[in-house]
């Protein structure tokens, strides 16, 4: 028996949606990932698994199957879940990104946080928040600038 740690190796998210030869060319054009594993499904063409890589980060995405449960946010009627890429200029990266299909959700501005920052959603129903670092902000004086900012809210 191991006596190794039950701790994860890496995380890696699995996206699944309708259409995803073109989200493929999406987040490769777009977002500038590469694919790196790609199964076509023989019976129907269908993408069984891809394998793309963001950076550091490798994303799995695969078409519908809805007859094991595996639906994109289309079939639910969208997705509570935001993926955040760290790029090194907010603005260029979104002005790319809409270019290739993406919409803005929310523009690029500077964020208290010390951070330009954006959130766009891509043609498959995925939210992406968009962001460049401008300033490094402990998470004490990030907190101080919230509380200042909900104060002036008020």
């Amino acid at each position: 028996m191991s006596t190794a740690p039950l701790t994860p190796q890496q995380l890696c998210p699995y996206l699944c949606v309708k259409g995803a030869r073109a989200a493929i060319d999406f987040y490769t054009s777009a977002f500038g990932a590469r694919l790196d594993y790609c199964l076509t499904d023989p019976a129907d063409g269908r993408i069984g698994h891809a394998e793309l890589t963001f950076g550091a980060t490798r994303l799995f995405l695969a078409d519908e199957y809805p007859d094991f449960g595996a639906v994109g946010p289309d079939t639910l009627g969208g997705s509570p879940v935001k993926f955040h890429l760290q790029v090194a200029d907010a603005d260029a990266f979104v002005a790319q990104a809409v270019r290739h299909g993406a919409t803005i959700l929310r523009p690029v501005k500077l964020a208290f946080h010390g951070e330009r920052s954006g959130l766009l959603a891509d043609p498959f129903g995925f939210s992406w928040f968009v962001s460049c670092k401008t300033e490094d902000v402990s998470a004490e004086e990030a907190q101080r600038r919230w509380n200042a900012m909900a104060q002036g809210a008020a």
